[in-house]
């Protein structure tokens, strides 16, 4: 069976994301092709909420690192909006005073942004934005209708790892999303309604295909990089296995700088 692969390259080549799978246009070896079935609604579901999270990780990967600005502006129970539209007017007005912030700094803003109305009625806005120095001071002040939560990526363990899985999950979640209990059962959806979005400034490059002959059972990283993650499962729609692995390039060792003496 064929295996196509997907190379995505971000930061001028400093990361690297492979992904692997089956291509469900062959058969297995002496047997015919496979006949295409029509997915159901809730494995096209599945299928778009996998490729909203993948984009999101993948601006994450090139826009962002692990030192920027993690954090949710939460409402005051006064200040809650009546409907998305007006928590949407919110943002927009609230994101336009940041943007002149970064300007008279001379930095241009990236954000992501998730909006959520929780099934108990409360609204909060879960937001990632580039780190300039003050940013935490900036959003804070830009905020008039509630608290602020604000820290570094790094260091908000319940959203970060190396590869941003984590992260892009949790600014992706809807209102079929179910946290997993500690017994291991889905709990029921916390949230009501959400909004997703991301700044226009973040386009992202096509991937490199090739069909490679057949599948390999380890992966290794490329000469200069090393591996941060690797994710295994099964394509919802086609039942087949595909794999996902993201690698750094090994930073360059520092030059030692010899000092001349002068006699």
């Amino acid at each position: 069976m064929a295996t196509r692969r997907k190379e995505y390259r971000f930061r001028n080549g400093k990361i690297i994301e492979i992904e692997e799978n089956h291509d469900g246009n062959y058969g297995a070896p002496g047997q015919k092709r496979i006949k295409k079935k029509k997915p159901t609604e809730e494995q096209m579901r599945l299928v778009n909420i996998n490729n909203k999270v993948k984009r999101c990780r993948h601006k994450l990967l090139e826009y962002f690192n692990a030192g920027d600005c993690f954090g949710t502006w939460t409402y005051s129970q006064a200040n809650r909006p009546p409907d998305m539209k007006a928590a949407l007017k919110d943002f927009q007005k609230t994101i336009r005073i940041v943007r002149i912030e970064y300007k008279k700094r001379n930095r241009e803003l990236f954000w992501i942004r998730n909006i959520e109305r929780g099934t108990k009625g409360a609204w909060h806005i879960h937001f990632v934005v580039n780190e300039i120095g003050d940013t935490a001071s900036i959003m804070q002040k830009a905020w008039k209708k509630g608290g602020i939560y604000a820290v570094e990526i790094r260091n908000e363990p319940k959203v970060y790892d190396e590869d941003f899985s984590k992260l892009a999950a949790y600014m992706t979640k809807d209102e079929h999303t179910k946290e997993i209990k500690k017994d291991g059962t889905p709990a029921k959806p916390r949230l009501k309604e959400t909004s997703y979005n991301t700044s226009r400034n973040m386009p992202l490059k096509k991937p490199h295909v090739d069909k490679l002959v057949r599948w390999k059972n380890e992966v290794k990283p490329r000469k200069g990089y090393y591996i941060i993650s690797i994710h295994e499962g099964i394509n919802p729609v086609t039942g087949f296995k595909y794999r996902r692995y993201t690698m750094v390039r090994f930073p360059e060792p520092k030059r030692k700088v010899q000092l001349k003496r002068r006699i």
